[in-house]
């Protein structure tokens, strides 16, 4: 039996869905967490829905620090949503108290639960069908840097130290290279070949955040079109979903990594690379529609690093997925062989068509700044 079915009747039992629970099974497609939805039948009412997710302790070594974040940030989130006239239990996420008074519940092998309200009515998409519903995602996660620019980044815990530090991933390559504990990297020196031709790339927007070029904000730092609820009825953005990476970061970066997910029309790990191409057209549609949720925000300096945001955040997602690889796929599940190698083999394939498009995406920011 997984940890997480092991664990999953005490976890239940340690929080008060206001009714009996009358099923909770496997929900969702996420890499990290093992997600459950919760189904409770309250008395005469009709049955609502839960979500009860166990956060990956091989992920986040801390997660008192993950909750803390989520907490901070939900309640500031739901005062500035009221303060526009909006609904703060539907546009941003509600976390539910455990029965001890807390906001998770710790299992034995160190992994904590927590428990969210089922935002009903929604819909997450997996791919960018439209241009339309890409620049929706794309005011969503601008909407969340408006909101959240005067929040004090500096008091959040970093909860994954040097996660988008692009000069650090460069290291654990590296690190994972001289050690080799599966003899794989025989296999990968195409790969490794095309980090080493961009090494310097990895310090650009590390050196412009040490320059003052680029601020420190309030970063979401998994900005996937699928971290977005969609309102089933009118197609618009609703809420912003799976905070565990909220911490201190670069906007930059949170625009880059939609890019990179959202920018083609492949899956992650697609085996065939002819298949893999960086659409110009859906990036002026996240462009335009990102911009309009910042509303403003954004300064000069991050404005003109857009570009770089989306290149960058996409050569350190491959050489994550290739580090991985490297040493034995701990980090990101897998469901088949060499997955991970796939993973990266789309993202530096979406790199090289970003150099190529270099000059159109810049004109394409400065259209719309």
């Amino acid at each position: 039996m997984a940890p997480a079915e092991q664990y999953l009747q005490a976890a239940l039992d340690a929080f008060d869905f206001g009714g009996q629970v009358v099923g909770a099974v496997r929900f969702g497609s996420g890499h990290i967490n093992d997600t459950f939805c919760v189904h409770t039948q309250p008395g005469e009412d009709p049955c609502r829905r839960f979500i009860l997710q166990r956060i990956s302790a091989n992920a986040f070594h801390h997660p008192e620090q993950v909750m803390a974040n989520i907490v901070g940030v939900t309640s500031y989130l739901k005062k500035e949503i009221a303060a526009a006239g909006g609904d703060p239990e539907r546009e941003t996420l509600s976390l539910c108290a455990a029965r001890d008074g807390s906001y998770f519940h710790m299992d034995p092998e160190g992994s904590a639960w927590r428990v969210y309200p089922f935002v009903e009515g929604t819909m997450c998409l997996q791919c960018a069908d439209t241009p339309q519903r890409f620049a929706t995602s794309a005011r969503a996660f601008g909407k969340f840097q408006r909101m959240l620019k005067d929040y004090p980044a500096d008091t959040l815990y970093e909860t994954i130290p040097h996660f988008h530090d692009t000069e650090d991933r460069l290291a654990k390559l590296k690190a994972a290279v001289a050690a080799d504990p599966l003899g794989r990297v025989k296999d990968v020196k195409a790969e490794l070949d095309f980090v080493a031709a961009r090494e310097r790339d990895c310090s650009v927007v590390c050196r412009a955040l040490r320059e003052g070029e680029l601020p420190l904000r309030v970063t979401h730092n998994d900005t996937k079109l699928n971290n977005v609820l969609l309102d089933r009825e009118t197609g618009e953005a609703l809420c912003v979903i799976d905070l565990d990476t909220v911490m201190p970061g670069l906007s930059v970066n949170d625009f880059g990594d939609s890019i990179r997910f959202g920018a083609n029309h492949c899956a992650e790990d697609e085996t065939d690379l002819s298949r893999v191409n960086f659409d110009l057209d859906l990036f002026d549609a996240y462009t335009r529609g990102f911009l309009e949720g910042a509303g403003g925000a954004l300064t000069e300096g991050e404005l003109e690093y857009l570009p770089w945001g989306a290149r960058l955040i996409t050569l350190e997602c491959g050489m994550r997925f290739l580090t991985d690889y490297l040493e034995g796929d701990k980090y990101f599940r897998i469901h088949r062989p060499g997955q991970n190698l796939d993973r990266c083999r789309t993202q530096f394939k979406l790199v090289a068509d970003m150099e190529a498009s270099w000059d159109e995406m810049r004109a394409v920011v400065d259209k719309y700044r």
